[in-house]
């Protein structure tokens, strides 16, 4: 219902419990005015159209008619007022806005659309106003549903609120001209030497090839223990802390060894002996140096074991409105200790842990950087150098292995499927535990690794690494992990064996796992189901990474005390979505725990 004026009343929405003299906030003067200028001009609509959305409206009667000259105006038709009066009459809507009379007024009382951009603001306000008493009365209607985890509640209670304060403005298409002057100008900045287009992580060889840490991105820091990824990573938020807060989560580590790790890179006095406090009198001032500047420092740190994304995403949220705004970075050791809700698949726990960070580093536009372990197959190695397959949790399986393609029916080994993205191979659903074609995202060659043979009941063999899954009776496990005598699941051409199972697979049981050599070995990405049938046993698929830039240290020193680059360490770039993969070379101070650049060059 309506008043005289058409304004909205207290029953047009319903369970607001809105006394009997307030109404939702709304400005329809500055409605009116808005669609009598798009009527009177047919330039006006330029002005709003990518700012001002339909539902920002809060008459019925405005909406449509607004989204009747949206739509003339995305045909490229004029939107005077016989095009919006055809364009509803003939969808039976002209009856429904006021009939032509309506449209009549709009235009008689409108003098011109100079001020229409304004009068789309004032609507704009009273729409967000109308928003946040709705998700006020979602929140609190939240607040009956015992049902589900209170974390969980609160958290999409905080998102009601935080979208609201995001401003998310409908560019458009932009012309090219506008894009390349931005372009030009962030070009001589870089020839100028004047700044990064992310951000400065202090190692200037690092920053050369990454640009700096590109805001949204998801950096994965990976390598084995010992390597000093968390004292890079440090090194890395105490660099951008000079400009931006930083937000650490620790669930390994407490806040107060990571603070103390801090004070030693910063006072440059040996981490052992400040934590035994044998400190010589010389050493008194650089540590009080070392406590004012980092006190400073907007620095915040979080040592909560056992974190979920939700509420490093519900802490973040709030420390970036406390900040202003201000996020520099988010840094989150380590990520195999985070907790994802799914403990029965660990892979797929993981898969599912690195989408929601780097949806959390788009969503709150800043650099998420996600320490890692590595596999252990590196130490299986003669070459012990990380690469990309070592940061994924599901094996690998020789290049003879054969893959039937759900399309035809054909057996190809897998080595042959490299590089291609156009083929579906057969997975199991393990719900039904039946077959179906899915297509594979990814097929790609790991390295050279140790192999071992497995061989079944029913005679079938497959070669595979050690870490690689196979579907079992109680679920996934390793092949280092299986034992003789355990049942996996493979398809068996057999009428009598699907009658009897009502599904597409056969339990056969393992008779022996050897070891088999080291050669070249492949793996694919197969989405939905992960897995696939390899030699027609099932088998787990890679975990693709969500990563935009993927790092990983290498100290030869750990492995050969003796080696010429003692104090050297490699960053390997092995992953890189918007520029180049490589190694760039730090001094890694082993008594102060702290990467230094090998030298400084004049012009950083």
């Amino acid at each position: 219902m309506t008043s005289d004026k058409g304004h909205w009343t207290k029953d047009m929405l319903p369970m607001t419990n809105l006394p009997e003299n307030r109404l939702p906030p709304q400005n329809i003067e500055a409605e009116e005015a808005i669609l009598g200028a798009i009527l009177l001009d047919p330039e006006a609509i330029n002005q709003v159209a990518d700012s001002l959305p339909v539902a920002a409206f809060s008459l019925f009667a405005h909406q449509e008619i607004y989204k009747a000259t949206l739509a003339l105006y995305t045909g490229g038709k004029p939107t005077d007022l016989m095009s919006v009066t055809t364009w509803l009459a003939d969808r039976n809507l002209l009856e429904k806005v006021g009939g032509q009379s309506k449209l009549a007024q709009l235009v008689d009382r409108t003098v011109s659309a100079v001020n229409i951009d304004q009068y789309a603001a004032l609507v704009v306000d009273k729409w967000m106003r109308r928003q946040l008493i709705h998700g006020g009365h979602e929140i609190a209607e939240l607040g009956y549903d015992t049902a589900t985890e209170i974390a969980l509640l609160l958290d999409k209670a905080e998102q009601k609120i935080f979208g609201l304060t995001q401003e998310r403005p409908q560019v458009g298409l932009v012309p090219i001209s506008e894009t390349l002057i931005d372009t030009f100008q962030n070009i001589e900045i870089q020839q100028q030497g004047l700044a990064l287009p992310g951000l400065a992580c202090g190692f200037y060889d690092l920053d050369a090839m990454t640009g700096g840490f590109q805001r949204s991105d998801l950096i994965i820091l990976a390598g084995r223990p010992s390597m000093g990824k968390t004292a890079m990573a440090l090194g890395i938020a105490r660099a951008i802390a000079d400009t931006s807060s930083v937000a650490i989560f620790s669930l390994e580590m407490s806040k107060e060894q990571l603070v103390q790790r801090l004070l030693s890179s910063e006072a440059e006095i040996e981490s052992n002996r400040l934590r035994s406090g044998r400190i010589s009198q010389n050493e008194w001032e650089p540590l009080s140096l070392a406590l004012g500047s980092l006190s400073e420092l907007p620095i915040f740190i979080d040592d909560t074991p056992n974190i979920t994304v939700t509420e490093i995403r519900s802490k973040c949220r709030r420390l970036q409105a406390e900040q202003g705004g201000e996020l520099g970075l988010i840094l989150l050791d380590y990520l195999q200790l985070m907790e994802g809700g799914n403990t029965d698949n660990r892979v797929q726990e993981l898969s599912k842990i690195t989408r929601s960070l780097k949806g959390l580093a788009r969503e709150l536009r800043v650099p998420l950087i996600a320490l890692s372990q590595l596999s252990r197959s590196v130490e299986s190695r003669n070459n012990k150098r990380p690469m990309m397959s070592d940061l994924r949790e599901s094996g690998c399986l020789t290049g003879d292995t054969q893959i039937t393609l759900a399309d035809s029916g054909k057996q190809v080994p897998l080595r042959s499927l490299i590089g291609r993205l156009d083929f579906k191979v057969w997975a199991l659903n393990e719900t039904s535990l039946t077959l179906e074609a899915v297509t594979v995202s990814n097929a790609f060659a790991t390295g050279v690794k140790p192999v071992y043979r497995l061989t079944t009941r029913l005679g079938r063999t497959i070669r595979a690494t050690g870490n690689h899954k196979f579907r079992t009776f109680t679920g996934w496990q390793r092949l280092d992990g299986l034992i003789v005598g355990e049942v996996i699941a493979q398809v068996v051409q057999s009428p009598e064996l699907h009658a009897l199972a009502h599904s597409d697979i056969y339990w056969d049981e393992i008779v022996s796992i050897e070891p088999d050599g080291e050669e070249e070995v492949f793996d694919l990405t197969v989405p939905v189901h992960h897995n696939f049938l390899a030699n027609n046993i099932v088998v787990h698929n890679s975990i693709e990474q969500d990563a935009d830039l993927v790092i990983m240290l290498y100290r030869e020193e750990y492995y050969q005390p003796d080696t010429p680059d003692r104090g050297v360490a490699e960053v390997i770039i092995t992953k890189h979505r918007n520029g180049p993969t490589g190694t760039v070379k730090l001094l890694f101070d082993s008594h102060l725990t702290k990467f230094k650049n090998l030298a400084r060059p004049t012009n950083y």
